[in-house]
């Protein structure tokens, strides 16, 4: 009997440390060693099936978790609610509550992870409603939910309301209207509130430590933490953190050095500040001396190397850990990404059984970056629980290479969308010159109630600047100073080139005094002078951003030469292009050249442009060549703008205004076997003419037109007013050369 009873106990030992063992894996995310310690468990009890629920859940493994819980013949109240927090863990609301809606009998504990639920996905609505139906109120637990729920989204108001209605509080509810205040930065109104508590402990000062630490005043956090009566492990961390947050590593390291008592976490804390300041010798150094060493120590050292380049290094420590872990490993892949070594990256992915959405996202993301979204589409489809950053990793990486179709597709087919989506697919319209589709789309983000950003703002900016949309420009204009964006230098330099493409230079100078300008700002204006003909403004504008003493960069030297080059102001214009090598040591680029051979180009000086050409420094692209076409075009000199028609054939031999080009020069000159050549050797290049665009703004619609379109409503109206117009023009003295242009048209 002895030896029976001897044996059951030795049985029960043995299970109860095998599902202790299968919650430390889970903890330490080594669920496939959980997995196969629950599988050697020959008689598992409930807690084995709990516990391995957990460790399934706490790994982003739901689905499997969700399996086991179903396939339990007896369920006690601990496995509806860990099945319920792994739901919590996951973000997957409607899922807990339905279970919770089925749950045979529930405690407080259930009904305080169902509120957490529903107040960290920001649900308070709902979790109000489930308050309201809880029924014993007495304890404090469920009305602490409710406090820090309403305060951590900012509702103050209805946080102090909760928190006065309480029958009875304790030191967590006075904490969690603190720490409502603390993590959204109201320091003032937190401050207050702390000195009106009527007990405190080391919590509240820590999280008085930490809030004054979020928005900055370092100053203030280390006087609180100097106060603190009895600072704890947590209190000492919060405090290193802070002073590596703000470069001050030897503050760190002087505090890690005056701990009374080190655990893993200030260890990690202290590495952490030294990759944060690239001291990784100091970060190898403290991770070789640590007693103990978890899977953040090992993923902070490897993402330091990642941090300085040091891929090699970052690599052979990976190898060395012990046990393999999902965060190292995203690191890894993190730096190979970076640098586009994306088939060592897909190597170490492969090795990887169990993986979260930050490794599958950082693996799309890289193909993304990489262009090769045909891998990016793969790997997509692959993933089973696709989040927001997911979906928009694709219309990024698809926009990026110009497929704005696939875009615009995975846009719709995605269920919930945020601001970066709305963004990513303006700024992809934006960036491949679908303007109108730009606009079209922030008109959709605004109806459907998404507020825009800086970003967004720039994006549609751009989009009415390149359709000489004024009066979408102003609008847009009007709703950035209601969105309180109107000082953000990213809009506006976007306002000053809006204004300027729009022929509206006052504007765009009112805008230019108003914000605390960049290199940005005076190369917007000054580009802004060149397009509206303004030469010697940009120049003035030119040295008095030389007065003012900020440097000039290539770009400004591209809108200068270019402002020179359409007014004329050759004296001024070549020495502009001096003065970029000699005084600023900024060497010239093809865009310098090209500008150049333009202002040249057009005072019939084709000699020296083309002797510019021969000598520069750089091989000529279509830009320098397409400049000195169209110099001889103006200027006639045939022998010249053939040769310059040749490379452009070499470099652009699809591009149709090359051969238009040559081809008018030839007519106007009768040598018309030679047009004819043009066009035979256009036919050859299968170079297909684009037909022409342009738009107008007529009340505050925008309204396109292409050239030989037929199907455009009023076309023979249209046809009839512009031959009215050439011939009251002609009346009046004035003939355009319209000869070439309607060449172009046959």
């Amino acid at each position: 009997m002895k030896s029976r009873l001897k044996s059951v106990g030795d049985h029960g030992s043995h299970v109860f440390h095998q599902n202790l063992k299968i919650t430390q894996m889970g903890k330490l995310g080594r669920v496939e060693e959980a997995i196969k310690v629950f599988e050697l468990v020959t008689h598992k009890n409930t807690v084995t099936y709990n516990s391995m629920i957990s460790a399934y859940a706490k790994n982003g493994r739901i689905n499997d978790a969700r399996q086991l819980f179903d396939k339990m013949h007896h369920r006690n109240l601990v496995s509806w609610n860990t099945m319920i927090a792994g739901y919590l863990h996951n973000d997957k609301v409607e899922e807990a509550y339905q279970l919770f809606d089925k749950m045979p009998n529930r405690d407080l504990f259930s009904w305080t992870l169902m509120l957490t639920c529903y107040t960290r996905s920001g649900m308070l609505e709902k979790a109000r409603e489930l308050f309201d139906l809880l029924p014993d109120k007495r304890n404090p637990v469920c009305w602490n939910t409710m406090i820090a729920g309403y305060a951590k989204n900012g509702r103050f108001d209805d946080a102090q309301r909760i928190f006065d209605e309480m029958p009875v509080k304790d030191l967590v509810s006075w904490n969690s209207m603190l720490s409502g205040y603390t993590q959204n930065g109201e320091m003032r109104l937190g401050l207050k509130f702390f000195e009106q508590m009527a007990e405190r402990d080391v919590i509240s000062w820590n999280l008085m430590v930490d809030g004054f630490l979020e928005v900055g005043d370092l100053d203030s956090a280390w006087q609180f933490f100097k106060k603190i009566p009895k600072p704890n492990v947590v209190s000492w961390v919060t405090m290193l953190c802070g002073f590596a947050r703000n470069g001050n590593i030897l503050g760190a390291r002087r505090l890690f050095d005056q701990m009374p008592s080190r655990n893993v976490v200030s260890w990690n804390a202290m590495i952490a500040g030294y990759v944060q300041d690239c001291q990784i010798d100091e970060a190898k150094r403290l991770f070789m001396e640590m007693p103990d060493r978890n899977s953040v120590s090992w993923t902070a050292m490897i993402n330091g190397y990642v941090r300085i380049g040091k891929l090699d290094e970052a690599r052979e420590l990976l190898d060395q850990m012990p046990y393999n872990n999902v965060a190292a490993q995203t690191a890894m892949i993190s730096g190979y990404v970076q640098n586009k070594r994306m088939d060592e990256a897909c190597q170490i992915f492969n090795q990887i059984s169990v993986r979260d959405n930050v490794c599958w996202n950082t693996m799309i993301a890289g193909y993304a970056q990489c262009g090769r979204m045909g891998e990016a589409l793969y790997l997509f489809k692959q993933m089973a629980g696709k989040d927001i950053v997911s979906w928009n990793t694709m219309i990024a990486g698809y926009a990026q290479v110009g497929q704005m179709d696939r875009a615009l597709n995975i846009f719709e087919e995605m269920g919930k969308r945020n601001l970066v989506s709305y963004n990513s697919l303006i700024s992809g319209f934006t960036q491949n010159e679908l303007f109108v589709d730009a606009l079209k789309s922030f008109i959709l983000m605004w109806i459907n109630g998404m507020k825009p950003d800086q970003s967004t703002f720039a994006c549609g900016l751009s989009a009415c600047a390149n359709l000489a949309a004024l009066h979408v420009g102003e609008q847009l204009h009007h709703l950035i100073v209601k969105s309180g964006y109107v000082n953000d230098l990213f809009v506006g330099n976007a306002l000053i080139t809006m204004y300027a493409k729009c022929g509206r230079i006052s504007s765009a100078e009112l805008v230019f005094k108003d914000i605390d300008r960049d290199v940005v700002s005076w190369n917007s204006l000054i580009a802004g002078y060149g397009l509206n003909g303004y030469a010697k403004e940009a120049v003035k504008l030119f040295e008095q951003m030389e007065i003012e003493g900020v440097a000039p960069d290539q770009v400004t030297f591209v809108g200068v030469l270019s402002a020179c080059s359409h007014v004329g102001l050759i004296d001024e214009g070549l020495k502009l292009f001096n003065c970029m090598s000699e005084v600023y040591s900024i060497e010239p680029l093809a865009e310098h050249y090209a500008c150049v051979v333009d202002l040249l180009g057009r005072a019939g000086r084709l000699k020296e442009a083309f002797q510019l050409v021969r000598v520069m420094k750089i091989e000529a692209n279509a830009g320098i060549w397409g400049a000195l076409l169209g110099a001889c075009r103006m200027h006639r000199n045939l022998e010249l703008g053939k040769f310059a028609a040749e490379k452009l054939h070499k470099l652009e031999p699809h591009k149709t205004s090359n051969y238009v080009l040559l081809s008018n020069m030839h007519a106007e000159a009768s040598r018309w076997d030679e047009v004819e050549k043009v066009r035979v050797l256009m036919k050859e290049s299968r170079a297909e003419k684009q037909p022409g665009c342009s738009w107008i703004e007529v009340k505050n619609q925008l309204h396109a037109f292409l050239s030989d379109d037929q199907a455009q409503p009023r076309t023979g109206e249209i046809c009839n007013i512009l031959k009215t117009l050439s011939a009251q023009m002609g009346n009046t003295g004035y003939m355009p050369s319209i000869r070439s242009s309607l060449l172009d048209y046959e």
